[in-house]
């Protein structure tokens, strides 16, 4: 029997840069490149990327480019996930304060928030298609977020207000990804708009299925939800723009530990699921890349730390050989081809 030809893994595997901004993007960029990953997924945080100064600078641009190209990396991603928390969420308040960025915040008056916050999305896009970039991933926000718990009752028309708001702030900033050919890959999370499979079908019809808005599939927050993560990939096959790899590990049911976490820190021995080093915990990895290969995904693996038991160090180091183990070549000829050639 002769035996399908194979082509090599064709994933880029990025580190996402959100959980190190407090180190200098040159001082990310080093580490990511000794440790062998491809590139980075650039967040709009610390001194890693300046919206605002690349949306007028185009040394400033250049500037990013060339640290990238001194250390043999390469962009394919940037991330703006904190502003995009501000444009649609009610209340804003302190929380927001502590995580945008002081132009975003001005005086802080809540409508003027979102809309600086929409803006800033807007600029998101444009910034990608200066790196040549073609995605940008985020948070939405969420006006019916805090009524989750739907108690005391609250009335379907609060909750078609809430997907209505989402429609009418994203839709004029989607227009603009449109414009410059970049799509926006929101991650489906707590706290968002679309945060499990049902809410994630209702956000797309709010915007009447628009090309320009995807999902970055990151299975850790589907996973306590008990939402199949895998059956994500192929429910929204069209629609898996980024990627991004990170683990959840549920802890043995012992009657207390419950999925809601009760207010515990990250890490605590007593919380009922927590993230853990890539690879370690109870996502079906191999399953998920398997499908994510059968709806021809093409893009980055990105791999986002958040182990709070781990040194990152040590851990982001580890993901990345984890990550590459997965991604084995594909057959370039079909089964049917193989086996028809039979002896």
């Amino acid at each position: 029997m002769s035996h399908p030809e194979s082509r090599p893994a064709t994933h880029p595997v990025t580190l996402f840069t959100g959980q190190w901004a407090d180190l200098p993007f040159e001082e990310v960029a080093r580490l990511a490149s000794e440790w062998g990953y491809d590139g980075l997924e650039i967040a709009a945080s610390g001194d890693h990327l300046d919206l605002e100064r690349a949306d007028t600078d185009d040394a400033y641009v250049a500037s990013r480019r060339e640290i990238l190209d001194r250390h043999g990396l390469q962009v394919f991603a940037i991330s703006n996930h904190l502003t995009g928390q501000a444009v649609c969420d009610d209340p804003i308040d302190f929380r927001h304060q502590a995580i945008v960025r002081p132009s975003t915040w001005g005086d802080g008056d809540p409508e003027g928030v979102r809309q600086r916050a929409a803006e800033d999305m807007k600029r998101s896009a444009r910034v990608a298609r200066k790196l040549g970039v073609d995605v940008v991933v985020g948070f939405t926000g969420s006006k019916i977020w805090p009524y989750v718990a739907q108690f005391p009752p609250v009335p379907a028309a609060v909750i078609d207000a809430g997907y209505e708001d989402f429609a009418t702030r994203w839709n004029p900033i989607l227009d603009v990804f449109d414009g410059e050919g970049v799509r926006f890959a929101h991650e489906v999370h707590p706290s968002e708009i679309a945060y499990d499979y049902w809410s994630s079908v209702r956000t797309l019809e709010a915007i009447d299925h628009r090309e320009a808005f995807g999902f970055n599939w990151d299975p850790s927050h589907m996973m306590w939800q008990q939402i199949d993560p895998v059956g994500f990939i192929v429910e929204f096959a069209d629609r898996i723009y980024h990627v991004d790899c990170k683990d959840t590990r549920m802890r043995p049911a012992n009657g207390r530990a419950g999925v809601l976490g009760s207010h515990l820190p990250w890490g605590d021995p007593r919380r009922g699921w927590d993230f853990v080093s890539t690879g370690h915990g109870d996502v079906p990895w191999e399953d998920a890349f398997r499908a994510l290969e059968s709806i021809g995904y093409a893009g980055p693996i990105s791999v986002e730390w958040e182990d709070a038991g781990m040194d990152r160090l040590h851990g982001a180091a580890q993901a990345v050989r984890f990550v590459r183990s997965l991604l084995w070549p594909q057959p370039t000829a079909s089964f049917d081809a193989a086996f028809s050639n039979q002896a």
